[in-house]
């Protein structure tokens, strides 16, 4: 049993020379102090790069055309080619694996393009289609998103970036049913939205002026021509895979060499996310092995300063040898020295590591802008782990000592001034 007369016993012991006891126990308290600062900075900087993805779809892809590099079938290379409405059909029905497709074009932006009464600015424009929300999510602050019907009729409507709205409608009133010039034609404002995620395609959401994409086609006289496609796919299916098909298909109803690899050009957001997973996951392992080296440096000197203070006690175990006490009674007293000491510096380090993630967290990160750094703390399961390896640690650091103090004679140990 663990009595209070052993502990009393015990903290004589490590307080019998403060100083060397202190530079001991700081040596575990800064090994588990830098092990806690650098898990938690590895943990924030990965929720910081994915809640820059965050409300986009990571199991999308974006495909856009290109000039030609070979010829094929009477053409020449160079050619310039465009992705067109008949495309869409054509890709949903061959490529069962697609959840969502949604046409994407761009609007020309020029100086002060977006006209409201006397405030004006410039701002990019896109032409979308209605599903575009389920690859991207919008964040409606007013109205809603362009619709269905919007698209068929193409509607000369909008939905307008929260920036848009703050420097066209300067007193922050509703906008909606209100109309704005947009590239000298007028379009009613149907809602305000603010993307969920950092990422920007053609633009940020709060800084772009969307429409249907059906509506820019007409007023832009392009015909049916789209500038990209943007696409989610399926649960469990390989974006790259449904990425090819697609290229294939485009490649293939617009007269294009299937070996041309400059005609089409795309990117998908699942080989990014797996990057970033990837990446984190080296970090974490780099942070363990770092942390646990500078953590066990502290406990090997918490090892030799016991068997140092071993040697000076050598008449003290001496005479408990003789007056009876069992071997796991002394080993038993080392091993709680090694283990009160590595347990109080440890548990130090953890907290005031702690201290520091949560401190820097709401004095500085919630400011600082730029950052990729977010909720930079630890999680119970990494504190619980870190708690364990700090007591397996200290056990080891007195278990060695301590079968040291067994190896002493009591005759000999007696005999020694």
């Amino acid at each position: 049993m663990f009595d209070l007369d052993r502990f009393q016993e015990i903290w004589q012991t490590i307080t019998r020379n403060k100083v060397r006891s202190f530079l001991t126990g700081f040596g575990v308290f800064w090994g588990i102090f830098m092990l806690v600062i650098m898990m938690g900075a590895g943990r924030g900087l990965e929720r910081g790069m994915l809640k820059g993805i965050d409300g986009f779809a990571t199991n999308s892809c974006f495909i856009g055309s290109s000039t030609t590099s070979l010829p094929y079938k009477g053409f020449q290379k160079g050619r310039r080619w465009n992705i067109h409405n008949r495309d869409l059909d054509i890709l949903l029905q061959s490529v069962p694996e697609i959840e969502c497709l949604s046409p994407m074009l761009w609007g020309r932006r020029s100086t002060n393009n977006v006209v409201y009464k006397d405030n004006s600015g410039s701002y990019n424009v896109r032409g979308l289609h209605s599903n575009y929300v389920e690859i991207e999510q919008q964040r409606m602050e007013y109205g809603r998103f362009i619709n269905e019907i919007d698209i068929v009729q193409a509607r000369k409507v909008c939905v307008i970036g929260t920036t848009v709205y703050e420097e066209l409608f300067p007193t922050r009133g509703n906008p909606l049913g209100q109309y704005i010039r947009v590239n000298g034609i007028y379009y009613q404002v149907v809602g305000v939205s603010s993307g969920v995620s950092s990422v920007s395609i053609g633009g940020r959401s709060e800084e772009s002026v969307v429409i249907p994409f059906t509506t820019m086609q007409q007023v832009s006289n392009q015909g049916d021509a789209i500038h990209m496609l943007a696409s989610s796919t399926l649960p469990n299916v390989s974006v790259k895979a449904v990425q090819e098909k697609m290229e294939a298909l485009l490649k293939a109803n617009n007269s294009i060499s299937p070996d041309d690899k400059q005609a089409t050009w795309g990117f998908n957001l699942q080989e990014q996310f797996n990057m970033f997973k990837y990446l984190f996951l080296g970090i974490s392992i780099v942070i363990w092995i770092v942390g646990s080296g500078t953590l066990i440096a502290g406990i090997v000197g918490v090892s030799n300063i016991l068997t140092v203070t071993i040697k000076e006690r050598t008449k003290e175990i001496g005479i408990r040898r003789a007056l009876g006490a069992k071997p796991r009674t002394i080993m038993g007293q080392i091993i709680w020295e090694g283990l009160v000491l590595t347990s109080i510096s440890g548990l130090l380090g953890l907290c005031f590591g702690v201290l520091c993630l949560y401190l820097a967290d709401t004095y500085w990160l919630q400011e600082a802008e730029d950052v990729y750094l977010s909720d930079p703390m630890i999680s119970f399961g990494a504190a619980v782990a870190s708690v364990i390896i700090l007591l397996t640690f200290g056990l080891i650091a007195g278990s060695l000592p301590a079968k040291r103090a067994l190896q002493v004679k009591a005759i000999e140990a007696i005999r020694e001034e």
